[in-house]
């Protein structure tokens, strides 16, 4: 049961008053026992989280993908540095020249931006290079691990049409509530609610408005990867013709156990456009299902980056006062 359970959250956690009955009544048996099984998956540091995912562009955030190339004897501090900025999600020490791989994202009202506050960090880390590597195309981001061992070798990518928002107070404040990991009790909302003087059914209309936009990707548990057994994940790297870009990315996207697939830019000192991330229980797995994905496209020039250390990986906090109070710090010491 632990692994259809763990597969259904991971798929779509029920947003309603009581998640855990329904979640229960799917996989045939009480509340009570799912709650003591989740508690117990949280325990074991299996479950990392359950909250919502949220579209950072749409929130009105830039951000993007950065690559540092920093000494050997400098990258503990410098990973350090950039850890301490509230929008570092993600913090990884890749096998490659360029070796920290980091997520940066910079709130809508943000006074220096994406491109000076990545340049402030590579003046303060002491990188000897930087490569900037927005998302130019998104062809898929879903994390789910195949936990029950049934989910097909491959999958349609489903594109979903969004209706536009305009967010109001209301909304940020009921954004700021879903992206909190819940507590593992009856009615995880209640609290939230409750803060916002908000009905059941008011709080989860605005969250199905939020999801309808896009804003909100969906509603899910993110697992810790290594600790439900998936031990190996590679940032696969390919060097695609631009007429080629949105075809191949599409059947890259179309393997289960690709989580990200996005079209990016290259340079002189990178020539790689297309990003692929696979997880598999082994680099075995890993090196086999890129090896396939390579024999489907055709593609020929690829590299694969796994990491070895995990600096920082953490879900973004949006609409938070920390953005600020970095910037401001910077500002006064400057």
């Amino acid at each position: 049961m632990e692994n259809e359970l763990l597969f259904q959250m991971q798929n779509a956690f029920p947003m309603t008053q009581r998640p855990f009955e329904i979640l229960a009544k799917e996989l045939d048996t009480t509340e009570d026992e799912i709650l003591s099984v989740v508690q117990k998956l949280k325990d074991e540091k299996i479950i990392r989280q359950t909250s919502a995912i949220f579209d950072t562009k749409r929130l009105g955030y830039k951000s993007s993908l950065v690559a540092f190339k920093v000494a050997e004897d400098k990258v503990d501090q410098a990973a350090d540095i950039i850890n301490q900025h509230p929008g570092v999600s993600h913090n990884y020490l890749r096998n490659h020249d360029y070796n920290i791989w980091f997520t940066m994202a910079v709130a809508p009202d943000s006074k220096l931006g994406l491109e000076k506050t990545i340049e402030i960090l590579k003046e303060r880390t002491g990188a000897d290079d930087a490569i900037t590597l927005p998302t130019l195309k998104m062809f898929k981001i879903s994390v789910k691990m195949d936990t029950t061992g049934k989910r097909a070798k491959k999958e349609k990518v489903k594109k979903v049409a969004h209706k536009e928002i305009e967010l109001t107070p209301l909304h940020i404040s009921v954004i700021k509530e879903l992206q909190k990991d819940i507590d593992i009790t009856p009615e995880p909302f209640k609290a939230a609610t409750e803060k916002l003087g908000l009905s059941y059914e008011q709080f989860f209309e605005i969250a199905n408005t939020l999801k309808e936009s896009g804003v909100m990707r969906r509603f899910a548990t993110i697992l810790n990867h290594r600790k439900a057994g998936f031990g190996a994940n590679a940032m696969s790297v390919w060097a695609v013709p631009e007429d080629k870009g949105e075809e191949i990315g599409q059947e890259m996207a179309s393997f289960s156990a690709v989580s990200h697939c996005y079209l990016r830019p290259s340079y002189p000192n990178w020539p790689y456009n297309l990003f692929a991330m696979v997880h598999a229980k082994t680099q075995e797995e890993c090196d086999t299902l890129i090896e396939e994905m390579a024999k489907e496209s055709g593609l020929t020039e690829y590299g694969k980056l796994y990491s070895t250390v995990e600096f920082k990986k953490q879900r973004l906090v949006y609409f938070d006062d920390a953005f600020e109070v970095w910037e401001e710090q910077v500002a006064g010491s400057r």
